[in-house]
């Protein structure tokens, strides 16, 4: 603003010249004989406004304000602001005091807004009125919200002296922001009164005119004024053929009989929607030319308005009540339209509860989930608009709004995690705007940004009631937060619903949503839900939910297992009285060395489900779920008994309801008796291994396209669209532990470290195939027919993620991507492997797996030329095991190797079996090992031999999943003979483990398992 008097004329000239080319530009019409007036017009109208603050410090131009077009804000204005011409500097620090401390306040720019106020979307000729308000000028237009529309408004050019304008939310696709009217607009040219009727305007009052309805097939019913008080207005319905409203008038002063008289009126002409922001509740109001129409599908009528309608104030002396004669002015008791449907629902008593209707105004304090639309009201209510279409509201909705509700449904306990009462509308209530928030509106996540036409389905299709639909949000918010974006991306995780393009948010809800609310054919009636008495809608009953399930994050779960793992930690429970007191003190701290439990999902309130991407790890080799908040390990069988063999699982999202959290405690005591078993100061060291196990039968399982996935994918080029595979046939596979590899003379001087790997040996099932455009090409032909195709597949750094996957019996396809390369899967020999594996694996060749190559599963029945594969599992017969005569027989490597199935009955620690000689010099500390036994042959028996098996190093820790109760396969264990002359076992390097079922929930008991009688067994 100008500092000095001086400066002041040659300002105000500046400021005048650059208004007058803006409203040539953008304001003035056509006629240009009009300029000059309209351009004073113009002028004279923004002094008044900036002449009634009375703080205008000698100036009679806001110097400090410009002009703004509407294509200048939509294209210019990237951030909120406000702008309140009339407001001196202290009504603004007043204003914005309001949004602290919680939110921030719209900043203050000096700009002058002028337009036209129109409900039409475009031009005169091309537009369309669907009730919305734009502000218009020669640039373009601008959707508005104004509070107390004056309907002598529209269509005149107005200055808007205070007003707020809002960007595009991220989440509104039409790119469009909106302008909010804080105060009544001023006129620039006056505005022309109507004068009213010259003679009073006949009129029916609700109670004449709602028997009239009901005796309509007595006389002929002729366009009628109706009169009356505003007592119920319902939402603006917008459907894909039409948009409506519908209103009811009551009677002016009504007396007993005439409490419940009203008649409803509907308003669809696409020219009188906009009376929908007009109507006041509470105010009298007079509409003329209505017509009786009826109700397609529907056996009653009702009144409508016509094109020639007119919505006015009542005012008493310009109307005169029409007499009409006939028998239907008298009373009767004819009820007004009932709705069947809800009379002949039947629902469970002492379940069910009826909400209640009621008006509120509030503001709100909280958006919970603006997709949703969910919202908190003054503190301490929940509000919800999914039931209604807010599509308009939404983009006002923010901390600060103030809000009337009509007709509005209050419903306490809903349940299903939600604590607080809720209020929701219906399409029968308003929700009427009663004051702008003057708080900038807060960043938006993506989580709050997408998603609502899938909310809009759970609502419209799924028809959810209140408080499955609040359950299901917040279960889609845990699962959003969960997965997203580091995993998915929110948009496609949220994305409506289709058959051709499933939401994966939706498939993840889907079994619960099924079992609680079966989808149903049935659509909302509109016009019933508004119109019929008494009124039916999906928020006039419910129940309380019970929370099926929640979705917590793998690191809260797992964190909840350690916590209730050692909180029941209790050595006197694991080594009761009177054991304990026989035991000597090495035994006692090795029994409680290591214990575990098993937590089914029901053992968490609410039940939890798991939910996450199933992916296989390179670094430790089995499987994990994973999400944003880390990885669980997990051990997954196909079902009983089956093992998991497709690799095309990995990267699947997984959903399962009927798992078993398992937590292995290790500790490390000193307990001198079991009289100390209460002291906690003896224990050393605890800790803990967490992982899930469950049946893939029992999961449901969605696989993730490409695009689904937060990295975008590679483009494809031509060489990521070639590779070459060859199949081959599993035969056997070795343990999974860190081995040593020797690496060429003279590559590096550094001794290698123990790398972790495993060998499979199998043979290969032909040439190499080359990738086609419909699959892969025929094999090539071998250079020599009558070599061995036997073969030794090594597996370390990248590739132990296919570890999970490989079994014996199983035909494997193995894939490198890229350019063929000859003979890349026919290397001879090997410089990571010495030949005396090959040779006891019966190979004449080894090859190393590289870290980009992949797997795929290959059934014998698509590959017609292959012969029938046997797939059960190899077995030593008991006799064999146990024969009289083994232990006078040499023990050869062929003999002394073992494979059987058998229960696991307990799990213990105790001292290494190695001698003293064989420990690293200088290791003081006392070497464990994990002693198994199992026992063999089947549940019926009623004594079962039992046999020990030793794990050691390095094959410790144990496989996931060795735990009493499992019933496990065991490959190739080594046989030994003790002294005593007992069998027992021994873990090496080929020893290879499956497990095939799981504990039994019912038999287990905090780390205990309850079996039948055991007999030892031992040579005879």
């Amino acid at each position: 603003m100008a500092a000095c008097g001086a400066q002041a004329p040659s300002s105000e000239q500046a400021w005048l010249e650059a208004a007058q080319t803006f409203i040539q530009e953008s304001l003035c019409p056509t006629d240009k004989e009009l300029n000059v007036q309209f351009t004073q017009s113009v002028i004279d109208c923004v002094k008044t406004v900036w002449l009634s603050q009375g703080k205008y410090q000698g100036f009679t131009l806001p110097l400090s304000y410009s002009f703004v077009s509407v294509q200048n804000l939509r294209t210019h204005q990237r951030l909120p602001c406000c702008s309140h011409l009339s407001w001196s500097s202290s009504a603004y620090q007043t204003w914005a005091q309001k949004a602290r401390p919680n939110g921030v306040p719209l900043p203050r720019e000096r700009l002058l807004l002028v337009g036209t106020l129109t409900d039409l979307s475009g031009d005169l000729e091309q537009g369309s009125r669907n009730g919305s308000l734009y502000v218009k000028d020669n640039t373009g237009m601008l959707g508005c919200e104004l509070i107390d529309l004056d309907l002598s408004w529209l269509g005149h050019l107005f200055l808007f002296p205070s007003w707020s304008y809002l960007p595009p939310a991220r989440w509104n696709s039409s790119g469009e922001g909106h302008l909010e009217l804080w105060e009544a607009p001023v006129p620039v040219f006056p505005l022309t009164v109507s004068p009213g009727p010259l003679t009073p305007l006949p009129v029916l009052y609700p109670e004449i005119a709602s028997r009239l309805l009901r005796h309509r097939s007595k006389f002929r019913v002729e366009q009628q004024n109706l009169a009356g008080k505003l007592i119920q207005l319902s939402a603006l319905v917008k459907s894909k053929k039409k948009a409506y409203f519908i209103l009811s008038l009551g009677e002016l002063s009504p007396t007993i009989s005439q409490a419940i008289s009203h008649v409803s009126i509907i308003v669809q002409i696409p020219a009188q929607l906009v009376w929908h922001r007009a109507l006041c509740p509470g105010k009298a109001y007079v509409l003329t030319q209505l017509r009786v129409s009826r109700i397609r599908g529907h056996h009653y009528c009702v009144w409508m308005t016509s094109p020639s309608s007119h919505l006015m104030l009542l005012e008493p002396e310009c109307v005169q009540e029409l007499e009409l004669e006939g028998p239907f002015l008298e009373a009767d008791s004819k009820s007004l339209p009932t709705s069947s449907n809800f009379q002949d629902k039947k629902e469970p008593k002492g379940l069910m509860r009826d909400s209640r209707l009621l008006h509120y105004t509030g503001t709100v304090t909280g958006v919970l989930n603006e997709p949703a639309g969910l919202y908190e009201l003054d503190g301490q209510l929940g509000l919800c608009l999914a039931y209604q279409q807010f599509h308009d509201l939404r983009r006002v909705m923010r901390p600060g709004v103030c809000l009337e509700l009509q007709d509005v449904h209050l419903l306490q306990s809903v349940g299903g995690g939600t604590t607080r009462p809720v209020l929701a509308s219906c399409l029968r209530g308003a929700i009427l705007l009663r004051g702008f928030s003057c708080q900038k509106p807060g960043t938006q996540s993506s989580l709050q940004t997408h998603g609502a036409s899938l909310y809009e389905q759970l609502v419209w299709e799924r028809q959810l009631s209140l408080p499955l639909y609040l359950w299901a949000v917040k279960a889609l918010e845990e699962l959003a937060c969960k997965l997203c974006p580091h995993l998915l991306r929110h948009h496609q995780f949220l994305q409506h619903s289709s058959p051709r393009n499933p939401s994966l948010g939706l498939q993840l809800l889907a079994p619960t949503l099924d079992a609680l609310a079966p989808p149903s054919r049935s659509i909302r009636n509109a016009h019933k839900e508004i119109l019929e008495e008494p009124h039916h809608c999906p928020l006039q009953k419910y129940a309380q939910l019970q929370t099926p399930y929640s979705f917590p994050t793998l690191a809260t779960l797992a964190e909840e297992g350690r916590h209730r793992a050692w909180a029941s930690f209790d050595p006197k429970v694991l080594l009761p009285l009177p054991e304990a007191a026989y035991l000597p003190c090495c035994q006692l701290n090795h029994r409680l060395a290591w214990s575990w439990i098993c937590l089914p999902p029901a053992a968490f309130h609410p039940p939890q489900a798991l939910v996450g991407v199933l992916v296989a790890s390179s670094h430790k080799g089995c499987l994990q779920l994973r999400d944003r908040s880390g990885s669980l390990s997990c051990l997954l069988l196909a079902k009983h008994s089956q093992p998991l063999t497709d690799p095309q699982l990995i990267g699947c999202l997984v959903r399962t309801e009927k798992f078993q959290l398992v937590v292995e405690r290790d500790v490390r005591s000193n307990f001198p008796s079991w009289k100390e078993l209460g002291m906690t100061g003896f224990i050393q060291k605890q800790q803990a291994r967490v992982y899930v196990q469950f049946f893939l039968a029992d999961a449901l399982i969605l696989p993730v396209p490409r695009s689904f996935h937060h990295s975008s994918a590679p483009p494809q080029t031509e060489s990521t669209c070639l590779g070459q595979s060859r199949l081959f046939l599993l035969s056997h596979k070795e343990a999974l532990m860190k081995r040593n590899f020797c690496t060429s003379l003279g590559t590096t001087s550094e001794v290698p470290k123990p790398t972790l790997s495993f060998h499979v040996s199998g043979c290969w099932l032909g040439g190499t195939q080359k990738k086609e455009r419909i699959g892969w090409g025929p094999p090539e032909p071998l250079t020599d027919e009558n070599k061995d195709q036997k073969v030794l597949l090594i597996f370390l750094g990248s590739s132990v993620r296919w570890f999970e996957f490989l079994h014996p019996g199983e035909i494997y396809r193995l894939v490198a991507p890229g350019p063929a390369t000859p003979k890349l899967f026919e290397v001879e020999g090997s410089s990571c492997t010495s030949q005396r594996p090959l040779e006891l694996a019966g190979c004449v060749s080894c090859l190393t797996v590289q870290d980009e190559w992949t797997l795929e599963l290959e059934s014998a029945q698509d590959l017609p030329d292959m012969l029938g594969i046997h797939k059960a599992l190899s077995g030593s017969l008991l006799t064999d095991l146990l024969g009289a005569n083994v232990f006078l027989l040499p023990c050869s490597v062929t003999d002394s190797l073992v494979s059987f199935s058998a229960e696991i009955l307990s799990r213990t620690v105790c001292e290494s079996l190695k001698p003293v000689c064989q420990m690293k010099p200088g290791n003081t500390e006392v070497r464990r090992c994990v002693k198994l036994t199992v026992a063999i042959g089947t549940a019926d028996s009623e004594f079962l031999p039992r046999l020990d098996i030793y794990i050691e190093d390095p094959h410790l820790p144990p496989p996931l999943g060795l735990l009493p109760g499992a019933r496990v396969h065991f490959n190739q264990l080594e046989k030994r003979i003790s002294r005593s002359h007992n069998v027992y076992c021994c873990f090496r390097s080929s020893t290879y483990v499956q497990v095939l079922s799981f504990p039994p929930e019912t038999t287990v008991r905090e780390g205990v398992f309850v079996r039948v009688p055991l007999a030892p067994f031992r040579l005879l």
